[in-house]
């Protein structure tokens, strides 16, 4: 049966920032933008919706502009380069207000102004797939395609910091020469301020020759590679050379961060220094302060709060992190900030020596899933400021539902961060205060 064209109208943007068709059965189209009216074909029918091909623009947006990589609608890693930035910025508000009225029955006190920083060469940390592909007789480098499971042939990439945004087609032809090429699936990205790493998962481990071509690559575009054989603890420099640490700066605050090439870190650096800046500004922190910070990494806010309380406590459960957030306090004499290790993600023990201190401030930094085991533990301290920084709308909204409606605390501010330009993902800071 032969797909009927169709022409329609775009009427928003779903979470994946596909254009929305409504009237009769809801369709999804990618690479559509509200208000443009469109040529599609239905390709792929779901119970609630479908999905559609554009097939072409009759009238478009004014905020279309044209994406600037090459590999835009066929590469997963952007899915809005065809949409200006400030248009970005107000889809991804527009999304967050959606989910705290609808989720949580809320609406701030007042918005926060966007923070964003750079859309291009931005993003400092990324998972790379690599694939042998026989027909082409070379290994290929990038991100997922878009609408299937295979590895998009990227020539270079426009948002990933330099020198790895220029470096894939090279890269490619590296690893086209290596012995283990087929044995060599994914590539890990982590780039500090001044050094980049590329942790490669190898399933099989280089020979003498691969290794000596790895080395010579490595100088000649001043990288380093790390292996990783096994889990995330095998992880282990290539050569001599990359025993050193990756740093990346918060020069408001006078610190230095060091950080392991599988460590968690905000992937745009600008965008980071921003939101570390605005959180301790929304926290009005003062000399005789005490802040919590939960789910705190190795330190990226804990750190900048100490230098403006009177003591910050950062708890984690990733122990490694734990242990990176205590050195990092070491090197940048930070003599009142400490930090424990637990899972929040089961509701916290009464007896943890970090629950039995009084705090006026708490800073939330959850995984997607959000806070939820912990919101009862953070009412009971009574502090004075929470700030929830989020990586997901509705977990957000379900978590400021339950800290405002069950424990009586006021959503004073909420706003966009824009970390990842080019994409759907939206990021957002929450301020809530005690009454």
């Amino acid at each position: 049966m032969i797909a009927v064209e169709e022409v329609a109208t775009v009427g928003g943007l779903t979470h994946e920032g596909e254009g929305v068709v409504r009237g009769g059965k809801t369709v999804f189209v990618a690479g559509a933008l509200p208000g443009e009216r469109i040529r599609m074909r239905r390709t792929r029918r779901h119970r609630q919706h479908d999905e559609g091909e554009l097939l072409e623009v009759l009238e478009a947006a004014p905020e279309r502009v044209t994406p600037r990589c090459a590999h835009f609608g066929i590469c997963g890693g952007c899915s809005l380069q065809h949409l200006a930035p400030a248009a970005q910025l107000i889809a991804k508000e527009g999304e967050l207000r959606e989910a705290l009225e609808r989720v949580a029955r809320l609406a701030p006190r007042r918005w926060l102004a966007p923070l964003a920083g750079p859309a291009w060469a931005y993003r400092r940390r990324a998972r790379l797939g690599a694939k042998f592909v026989h027909r082409k007789g070379r290994v290929v480098v990038g991100f997922r395609e878009r609408a299937a499971p295979y590895v998009a042939d990227l020539r270079r990439c426009e948002v990933l910091v330099e020198p790895v945004g220029a470096l894939l087609e090279p890269l490619a032809a590296l690893l086209t020469r290596l012995s283990i090429r087929e044995q060599l699936p994914q590539i890990e990205v982590a780039a500090g301020d001044d050094e980049v790493a590329l942790t490669l998962r190898v399933l099989t481990e280089p020979g003498e020759a691969d290794r000596a071509l790895l080395e010579e690559f490595a100088a000649a575009h001043r990288v380093r590679f790390y292996l990783q054989p096994a889990g995330l603890d095998s992880v282990r420099p290539l050569g001599a050379g990359a025993t050193e640490p990756l740093r990346y700066r918060l020069a408001d605050f006078g610190l230095e961060l060091e950080f392991s090439p599988t460590d968690f870190i905000q992937v745009n650096a600008a965008v980071n220094a921003a939101l570390v800046r605005s959180a301790v500004e929304l926290l009005e922190l003062t000399p005789d302060s005490r802040v919590l910070d939960l789910f705190c990494g190795l330190g990226n806010f804990t750190l900048a709060c100490a230098t403006r309380a009177a003591a910050a406590v950062g708890v984690e459960g990733e122990p490694a992190l734990v242990a990176r957030a205590r050195g990092n306090a070491l090197r940048n004499a930070i003599a009142n900030a400490e930090f424990h290790q637990a899972d929040l993600a089961a509701e916290p023990a009464g007896g943890a020596p970090w629950r039995a201190r009084p705090y006026s401030h708490v800073l939330l930094d959850p995984p997607r899933a959000g806070a939820r085991a912990v919101l009862d533990a953070v009412a009971q301290l009574a502090p004075r400021r929470v700030l929830y920084i989020s990586c997901h709308p509705g977990s957000l909204a379900r978590d400021l539902m339950t800290l405002v409606h069950q424990h009586g605390f006021a959503l004073e501010a909420a706003g966009v961060v824009d970390m990842f330009a080019h994409t759907a993902h939206v990021e957002s800071v929450a301020l809530l205060t005690r009454p």
